[in-house]
């Protein structure tokens, strides 16, 4: 299928063959007839790409700033590849679409193939989309004229902020294409309409087609003539769908504003406005619409599908598509006079030119797409991609996010005629499409049976979401192929007996990213601490992550003691040479209970004791990991991988300028153990009891007793 793609780094945009997306089980796969370009946001998006890199770093400070301090905290080279990460990977572009269902995930109801729906989704011929993010349109509806759903939503959630009541007045200040629909749905619920723009073409538009009142804000008299239009009082309610850097639409609201009133921000324009001589003495409330309502940015809502009631929250994000579809259909609505320009969808960069260059008015503007193509699942080949003749090693990706791009792939061998990079598999077809490039695979994909059932590949990278590890990892296992996982290996103990099963039978490698073990100073610490238990203390100022991310999340993330912790309880293993047996875990109370301060105590199967103090809520200007070892007289410290100090008959102290985890060194070891046909690089039953350990340190907490790790 073909896709819009622009890169971030260069700003190039073009239409290009990605594998289609997956199908997650609580989606629907969708055949995009129309789509529709936010010249607001998308025209601000591409105009952004096109600069030079000071241009983006001004247009952009808070990212800016995060650079600076991944560097500060990881190096040059840890900083490049995180930014050439996102420069160079292609971005999607749009979110406001309609089109036919394809496919419908195994969770999804209320939907079949062959339904019309309007959706939040990109440029592409094909999307998988969440199913409370599109909604089921009727038989009859018009799909160029549906595929202004989402940005409908946005629309009407604004207008429920403002709180209006039939006969109120409300000016728009905005007439851009999202300030136009803002009118059309005031005039529609019975609400006076003052429409305000510094363009006179807009302020036209709006006088024709959706505004009782509409005002150029640099003629002469603009607040008199709303006093007259409002008898004295004032507008009831403002909203605010500019986008401008200047303060003038958040000031000028309040000038005309009556007290007590509402002003709602939709666009993007600054906040700072003055408090006097109107917000303060008449008391206005001001207020942010957050895009298309109730839902956005919640990934319980988002992601699983799972619906707020209605008698709670009345109108969520789809609820919100849906009042704006059927208002279309009704005739309420009319996008008609809006739509400015159709392209075909192969011609979307001379759109986006015409919107960057301003070559001339705009408003509306539709792409359309050839509904004729065949919609097959397939690899897509990279062309420039060089493959080996006689590989010992094929390697295939399930799953290449951050972490595979920023510290397993650029790691694997480069030049070596032993290891070939076959086949990448993501759920976008666009990161797909550009990890294959940029690191050199043959094929990217949007199947994992194709990867599993595939001849050619006899070594799989598991590097998707963690409750995912476990399934992938299974079938991996059960295809026959040597098996590397990202942390952690499962989530559940269930999921761990069925892989135990699968590693017996395959007689393959199964490795986890247990990367610390192989960093050069936890070796020299290892070998400097000699043989015989020992006491360790490991701490861990991890900083905060917000709850509502799917690291937190229990079901897709495991919760970060699972998540991460796992690191930990696999170094001290590692250090001691022993399986934990006894796990007792206490974390701080938490009303969210995200159990992410954690004091864990771990014994040992050759007598060793260890302790993981994992702390959440303390200071970034420490380092992450602090080391302590005690043993037989002797002490090891080491500092975040960069500094370790042993104290024993003499002192010694080794430093370098930047930590090394020991990425290199572990994917070195794993490729290493599939060339020979030897035994693993970490003893299966360390790897198995260390996420057994994991787990039970949840299980701990909530049972708030020691737990034996059988």
């Amino acid at each position: 299928m073909d896709q819009l793609t622009q890169k971030l780094k260069s700003g190039d945009m073009t239409v290009q063959e990605v594998p289609l997306p997956v199908l997650g089980p609580r989606q629907v796969l969708v055949q995009i007839h129309y789509s529709l370009i936010s010249a607001g946001t998308e025209g601000s998006t591409v105009n952004a790409a096109r600069k030079s890199l000071v241009g983006k770093a001004k247009e952009r400070p808070d990212q800016a700033r995060q650079v600076l301090e991944v560097l500060r905290k990881q190096g040059p080279v840890q900083t490049y590849r995180a930014v050439m990460k996102k420069l160079d990977a292609y971005s999607p572009l749009g979110y406001s679409a309609a089109g036919v269902v394809l496919q419908v995930g195994n969770e999804v109801e209320g939907l079949a193939v062959g339904d019309k729906v309007g959706c939040a989704a990109h440029h592409a011929e094909v999307v998988a989309v969440s199913a409370n993010l599109c909604t089921k349109l009727d038989p009859e509806a018009d799909l160029k004229f549906a595929s202004y759903n989402t940005l409908g939503a946005i629309a009407l959630q604004g207008v429920r902020q403002a709180d209006l009541r039939l006969g109120e007045k409300c000016a728009v200040i905005g007439l851009g294409l999202l300030g136009q629909l803002t009118c059309q749905l005031l005039r529609a619920s019975g609400v006076g309409v003052v429409g305000i723009d510094v363009a006179a073409s807009a302020v036209q538009t709006a006088a024709e087609h959706s505004a009782d009142l509409a005002l150029e804000r640099n003629a002469p008299g603009v607040e008199e003539a709303i006093q007259n239009f409002t008898h004295g009082l004032g507008v009831d309610a403002v909203i605010i769908t500019a986008g401008t850097s200047s303060l003038d639409p958040v000031n000028f609201a309040g000038a005309i504003t009556r007290k007590k009133g509402v002003v709602v921000i939709v666009g993007a324009v600054p906040t700072g406005f003055d408090r006097n001589p109107h917000y303060y003495p008449k008391e206005l409330d001001l207020r942010m619409s957050c895009s298309y309502g109730p839902g956005r940015y919640d990934l319980q809502y988002e992601e699983k599908a799972i619906d707020y009631p209605a008698a709670y929250v009345r109108w969520t994000e789809q609820r919100n598509m849906q009042a704006f579809q059927e208002l279309l259909h009704d005739g309420a609505l009319q996008m008609d006079p809006l739509t400015t320009h159709t392209f075909p969808f192969t011609d979307a960069p001379k759109a986006y030119d015409m919107i960057v260059e301003k070559s001339e008015a705009f408003l509306g503007i539709v792409l359309e797409y050839d509904t004729s193509n065949v919609v097959v699942r397939q690899p897509v080949s990279t062309e420039t991609t060089e493959v080996s003749t006689s590989p010992e090693i094929q390697i295939a990706f399930i799953g290449a996010g951050s972490y595979a791009q920023g510290s397993l792939l650029p790691n694997l061998p480069k030049n070596d005629a032993s290891v070939s990079l076959v086949s990448v598999m993501t759920n976008s077809g666009v990161t797909s499409k550009r990890v294959a490039e940029r690191f050199g695979f043959n094929e990217c994909t949007s199947e994992a049976s194709g990867i599993l059932e595939n001849k050619d590949v006899n070594t799989v990278f598991i590097a998707t979401r963690h409750d995912s590890h476990a399934a992938y990892a299974l079938q991996a296992l059960q295809a026959g192929k040597h098996v590397f996982v990202e942390k952690p290996l499962a989530l559940k103990v269930e999921e761990l007996e069925a892989i135990d099963a699968a590693y017996r039978e395959a007689g393959r490698h199964l490795m986890i990213g247990f990367n610390r073990r192989y960093a050069p100073y936890a070796m020299a610490l290892k070998k400097r601490m000699g043989d015989g238990p020992k006491a360790m203390l490991y701490r861990v100022n991890a900083g905060a992550i917000p709850a509502d991310t799917w690291i937190q999340d229990r079901e897709i993330g495991g919760g970060r003691m699972i998540g991460e912790g796992c690191h930990f309880i696999d170094f001290m293993t590692f250090l001691c040479d022993a399986v934990p047996v006894d796990v007792y875990a206490n974390a701080l109370p938490d009303p969210q209970g995200l159990n992410d301060i954690v004091v864990v105590n771990l014994r040992f199967a050759d007598g060793s004791v260890g302790a993981i103090h994992y702390y959440a809520n303390g200071s970034k200007a420490f380092g992450k990991e602090y080391i302590e070892v005690h043993a037989g007289g002797a002490t090891g410290i080491l500092d975040d991988f960069k500094r370790l100090e042993f104290g024993g008959a003499k002192k010694e102290v080794m430093k370098t300028a930047l930590p090394d985890k020991g990425q290199a060194g572990m994917l070195n070891a794993f490729l290493d153990a599939v060339r020979s046909g030897g035994d693993g690089p970490v003893p299966y039953d360390q790897l198995r009891a260390v996420s057994l350990a994991s787990i039970a340190v949840e299980t701990s907490i909530k049972e708030q007793a020691p737990v034996r790790v059988h």
